[in-house]
């Protein structure tokens, strides 16, 4: 079963055109993946690929194993059977080119550093000359709304705010793959669409491979090209449930996106999936 789905639309970033040889080869595999905390099997035979600049959401109950995916994926837990794969290579621990951005973002952030030294931060750990950062910094922060807000503390800003410092820190390390945690769970809805938006701005202009956590539907089935569902307790089953393919025009519109019969057709069709899970 595969989630890739590939888009003529975006373009590749530079760093990754010389380990992507094919537009047709998968960025990321997950092959036959099985993971046991115990006793318990969390996740069990999953298996899907994700291309090149393609936006993959994953939704399912709590408990189905939907963050530690993002943990096999950073090299942070190993699986106990088969193998999680970026650009042909087995993973296996944490990589510079792969950022997450969690739902806390108070947490996530340093509450002693600045707006610009938050981001500086990711530039920091790059090794990134000092003379080219301030440039860099405001170019992110200008991208995200906040050139304004540059000497501020995280206490000082909304919480919106906060999250869209987060994405900046992120894409200051210009990641190849960009893992996202629930990322606007603790935000108000207009907060949230319009980060949403903001965010699909960012990742589409820089080629960015997406893989999203979220237990909002409409939210998945807003962002994503691809939808993956998961199952509690798989057994001897897949963890991978159903894959909803999606098949609406971009850029997507708030309204217009959220009206499409295509849309309303996906959305019935995940919450019976849901529905089933909770029976």
């Amino acid at each position: 079963m595969t989630a890739a789905l590939a888009r003529d639309t975006r373009t590749a970033p530079q760093h990754l055109a010389l380990v992507q040889e094919s537009p047709d080869k998968p960025l990321i595999a997950f092959d036959d993946v099985a993971l046991d905390f115990g006793r318990r099997r969390v996740i069990n035979r999953l298996s899907f690929t994700m291309r090149r600049g393609e936006f993959v959401c994953v939704i399912g109950p709590s408990g189905c194993g939907k963050t530690t995916l993002l943990r096999l994926l950073t090299g942070l837990v190993h699986p106990t059977a088969g193998q999680v794969r970026r650009n042909g290579l087995p993973v296996t621990g944490p990589a510079q080119d792969v950022a997450i951005v969690f739902q806390d973002y108070a947490k996530a952030l340093l509450p002693w550093r600045t707006v610009t030294g938050n981001v500086s931060l990711a530039l920091e750990a790059a090794r990134v000359p000092k003379v080219e950062r301030a440039d860099r910094i405001q170019a992110l922060l200008s991208k995200v709304g906040l050139a304004a807000h540059t000497d501020k503390y995280p206490g000082q800003l909304s919480g919106g705010m906060q999250q869209r410092l987060q994405i900046a820190r992120c894409l200051a390390q210009e990641p190849a793959v960009l893992l996202m945690d629930e990322p606007f769970g603790a935000l108000d809805a207009m907060t949230r669409q319009t980060l949403q938006d903001e965010m699909l701005q960012l990742v589409e202009a820089a080629g960015t491979t997406v893989l999203f956590i979220t237990h909002d539907l409409e939210e998945a089935i807003y962002l994503g090209d691809t939808v993956l569902a998961l199952r509690t307790n798989p057994g001897e089953q897949s963890s991978l449930a159903q894959t909803f393919p999606v098949h609406l025009d971009r850029p997507r519109n708030q309204l217009a996106t959220r009206e499409a019969p295509e849309f309303l057709r996906l959305r019935r069709s995940a919450f019976d999936y849901i529905k089933e899970t909770h029976a």
